[in-house]
């Protein structure tokens, strides 16, 4: 069973105002720059709508994790199978759309691939693979 909220939890429960939110925490990281061995210490807030039964710190910190490994994982594939920040497409909604697209590649490949760069080569040398994809049948 979890142990009562503090005090402080409740005072600032009292004073959130902002729809469907349940709780205010504080996360503490100590970050480690690999290059340089250089450490620093940083705090961040987050919002969450799970009630206090609900969302232990332990808890917390497991979606927080899970959440960066996500992060890592996506920018991973953007920035170096696709080769994103040296894309040339900067006006109007070109960007936005390129980005789309990237993603709804990303998303199709998941769903039958484990790595996207392999998948992304069979797709380049198969059409009919590649349109299988989006649900077309040739």
């Amino acid at each position: 069973m979890p142990s009562a909220p503090s005090k402080s939890r409740y005072l600032v429960e009292e004073k959130l105002d902002f729809p469907y939110a349940a709780q205010v925490f504080t996360l503490r990281r100590e970050v480690t720059q690999m290059a340089s061995q250089k450490s620093r210490t940083e705090i961040v807030q987050g919002l969450s709508s799970l009630p206090v039964e609900r969302a232990t710190p332990a808890y917390l910190f497991a979606l927080s994790r899970g959440q960066w490994t996500i992060e890592n994982r996506l920018h991973w594939v953007r920035d170096v199978t696709f080769d994103e920040d040296r894309s040339r497409v900067r006006t109007g909604a070109g960007g936005q759309v390129m980005a789309s697209l990237r993603n709804l590649a990303i998303s199709l490949l998941l769903a039958g691939a484990r790595y996207i760069a392999p998948a992304l080569r069979h797709c380049a040398r198969s059409d009919f693979q590649t349109l299988r994809l989006i649900g077309l049948r040739f």
